[in-house]
Parts: structure tokens; C-alpha cells; sequence
């Protein structure tokens, strides 16, 4: 049975999906291509790709073929670092679209804030955005002095920020800078590759809900105004994932989550990596 996936309006009005399937690693041709057409048949409408990923041909011919219509399904693609500035981005999101198949993009974002381009990158974004050629644009791995940065010269506010986030890294300044400026937080790795599963009070409130620890943790980001997208090529796990919309984790027990903070990142530190 699929799910009914609730959805989020983001600060130019566009609605996008609180729960969508992330593609990072799925290889492209039949494995991504099997994960798309699973994930919408489980009642995803979301799919988040990006051009280093190089699985966009497969995610576009999934959701070319699939029997879900194309302006039902919410696709995100981003820029790689060396692809930043503005001629360059124009050039980059060209590639993207032409390999996704797309007329339109959904959500197209900066992947990481690279250091004395990002600003000419985001005017590029800016000017697709105005010509109508993506929906809505954003970025990724932007710490809060990047957002202030960007933010001193940006005619058009980010309407996401894609961020490393799960209970072990809460970024609880990055998560009030946002909504203070509508820009709304989105969790990458959002199941820290499952390493939090063995959290005995994920365990624990695993048993309590009658819920895995990923649908669990997944209900949490929803329940932080965050918009998840976990990673799976497995049926059964892109199925289980879905289901998170028909519970809901009490206060208290939302606190003792939050708790379990420590600051620590699995992947890279955006004001080291570029």
C-alpha cells in the first residue's frame, strides 16, 4: 500500500514533499532505475539526484516512464564544485537538464559553498530561476556565514538548504537561522548510514512506537520541520520508509532525541571541504 506523503510550501510558494527518496551512490541504468520507479509505486513524489552522483540519465528515464505524471513528481538536481560561477552553472544545469530528460527542473542546488564562487554561481541560479527553467532554487552545506554571505547580495532567498542532519548533529543555530529567513532545512543522511541504530534510546522508542529505528528517525526530522530524504536501493527499506506519516513521537520523547546531539559529522565539514 502506498503512502500519502505530506508536503511543504516553501517560501516562493512552490509545494514540495516532506519525504523523498536520495540517489547518492545508486548506480545509474537498472539499479537507480528500479529504486525511481519503486519509491513511486510506494508513494514517493520526491527524487533528489545531482550531476557528481552521475545517475541523472536514469533518474530522468524513470521519471519519463513513469506512470505518475511528470508535474506530480518533485525532482532535485545540483552543481558541482567545479562546475561553479556563472557561466559555468549555466553551462552545468544544461548538461543536468539535457541528461534528466527535463523540461523544467524542480529544485536545483549550489552542492557546496565554494569559496569566492558561490556568490556568481547563485546569480547564475537566479537568472534560471527568473527564465522559468527551474521551479525553485536552493542550496546545500551552507553553514549560517555562508547563508549571510550569499544573503548580503541575493535578489531571490533560498527557498532550501540541503544539510547533513540527523539526531547526533541537530545544528540548532543553522535550523533557527532558517526559519527565521523561510528557508527551509532539508536532512541529508538522514540515517547516518544506520551507525544510530544502535542508540539503546532509539532501540528503546523503536520497541515503545512499534516502528524501525529508521521510520522512527525519519518521524523526527518531520517532526523538526525538516524534510528528509534517506538513501535506498532496497525495495522493502524505500517501502518501510514511507510510512512515517501515521504516528506521531510525544514532546518528551522528541527531547530525549535531541539529547543524543554531539556535534559529529560522518561526511565532510563545509567550511573545510571546499
Amino acid at each position: 500500500m502506498s503512502a500519502e506523503i505530506e508536503k511543504v510550501t516553501l517560501n516562493n510558494g512552490v509545494q514540495m514533499p516532506r519525504l523523498g527518496l536520495g540517489v547518492y551512490k545508486a548506480s545509474d541504468g537498472e539499479e537507480v532505475g528500479r529504486a525511481v520507479h519503486e519509491a513511486l509505486a510506494a508513494g514517493y513524489r520526491m527524487i533528489d539526484t545531482a550531476a557528481v552522483y552521475e545517475n541523472e540519465e536514469g533518474v530522468g528515464r524513470a521519471v519519463r516512464q513513469a506512470e505518475v505524471p511528470r508535474d506530480e513528481i518533485f525532482v532535485t538536481t545540483k552543481v558541482w564544485n567545479d562546475r561553479q560561477g556563472y557561466d559555468e552553472t549555466l553551462g552545468a544545469f544544461e548538461e543536468s537538464r539535457e541528461k534528466l530528460g527535463l523540461d523544467v527542473i524542480d529544485l536545483y542546488l549550489v552542492h557546496w559553498p565554494v569559496t569566492g564562487k558561490f556568490k556568481e554561481t547563485w546569480r547564475a541560479m537566479e537568472r534560471l530561476y527568473r527564465e522559468g527553467k527551474v521551479r525553485a532554487i536552493g542550496v546545500s552545506n551552507f553553514n549560517v556565514h555562508h547563508l549571510e554571505t550569499l544573503l548580503e547580495d541575493a535578489e531571490v532567498t533560498p527557498a532550501v538548504n540541503q544539510m547533513e542532519f540527523h539526531p547526533f548533529l541537530t545544528l540548532p543555530e543553522l535550523h533557527s537561522f532558517c526559519r527565521e529567513k523561510g528557508i527551509q532545512l532539508e536532512a541529508w543522511s538522514p540515517l547516518t548510514r544506520g551507525r544510530i541504530f544502535e542508540e539503546p534510546l532509539i532501540q528503546e522508542l523503536s520497541e515503545k512506537y512499534g516502528k524501525s529505528p529508521a521510520q522512527l528517525i525519519l518521524r523526527w526530522d518531520l517532526q523538526k520541520d525538516v524534510v528528509t530524504i534517506p538513501k535506498s536501493v532496497t525495495p522493502e527499506r524505500i517501502r518501510e520508509n514511507a510510512h512515517i506519516f501515521d504516528f506521531e513521537i510525544t514532546k518528551d520523547d522528541m527531547r530525549r532525541i535531541d539529547s543524543l546531539n554531539r556535534n559529529h559529522r560522518f561526511s565532510q565539514d563545509p567550511d573545510t571541504f571546499v
